[in-house]
């Protein structure tokens, strides 16, 4: 399952997504990952959370994003959720990009049966429609 947290910066995207994250934390009988752009969720989230950072792995477009997952998921079949922040900055701005990028992503969690969020930063608007095909939690 494939799921959003849409909004410009300082909508409190990223609060969300700590709020989503420390709760999957405590209900996951399994593994849970969080990538991000630089490190700054480190003192937000549990200990117990996989944090990478994507700059360390030189992961700069949604190809390189989707490999990477793809390895997370091969690599542990123990993974329950993966978290994104910052999807547009580490994948980049092309929407049309983004939108085969979650649908390469979709058939990934539904094969691996892990739950995955992202924080995109702008307006639904600004998104192609057939994104909405995905959850958006408000």
């Amino acid at each position: 399952m494939i799921s959003m947290i849409i909004g410009h910066k300082g909508s409190g995207k990223t609060k969300k997504l700590i709020e989503n994250i420390n709760k999957r934390v405590e209900e996951s009988h399994g593994n849970v990952v969080c990538i991000e752009k630089g490190q700054n969720l480190t003192y937000d989230l549990t200990y117990r959370v996989r944090l990478v950072d994507s700059d360390r792995f030189s992961i700069s477009s949604y190809d390189e994003l989707f490999g990477f997952i793809s390895g997370i998921c091969a690599g542990n079949y123990d993974v329950t959720d993966i978290f994104v922040d910052g999807t547009l900055k580490i994948g980049g701005q092309d929407k049309n990009a983004l939108l085969t990028f979650l649908e390469r992503l979709s058939k990934l969690a539904e094969m691996s049966k892990a739950k995955i969020m992202l924080t995109i930063s702008c307006d639904e608007e600004e998104l192609p429609e057939a994104i909405h095909q995905f959850e958006i939690v408000k």
